[in-house]
């Protein structure tokens, strides 16, 4: 990895990208799993999701000024997959 003169490495954007998110699921996991006290969780793999996708939609139709087609152009999805998941979330 590279480093600039008095500053931190020099991290390739896609690994930048990557860090901050799955730190964050990472650290968000460890302390569920912590909270459970031994019992198995139930419908994990939905919870995260739905954690994951409803702030990314909410904040993504902000970025893109409720223009559902050009959300949907970033997310590489169909409109019609965009309007479903933003039914689902009450945020259509």
């Amino acid at each position: 990895m590279r480093t600039a003169q008095n500053t931190k490495p020099v991290v390739p954007d896609v690994e930048r990208r990557k860090q901050p998110l799955c730190s964050a699921v990472r650290t968000a996991m460890t302390l569920y799993f912590d909270q459970l006290n031994g019992h198995q969780p139930d419908g994990l793999y939905k919870l995260v999701i739905e954690e994951v996708e409803r702030p990314l939609l909410e904040i993504l139709m902000e970025h893109c000024d409720g223009n559902q087609s050009k959300a949907a152009q970033c997310l590489g999805l169909n409109r019609g997959t965009l309007r479903k998941k933003l039914k689902h979330y009450g945020l259509d």
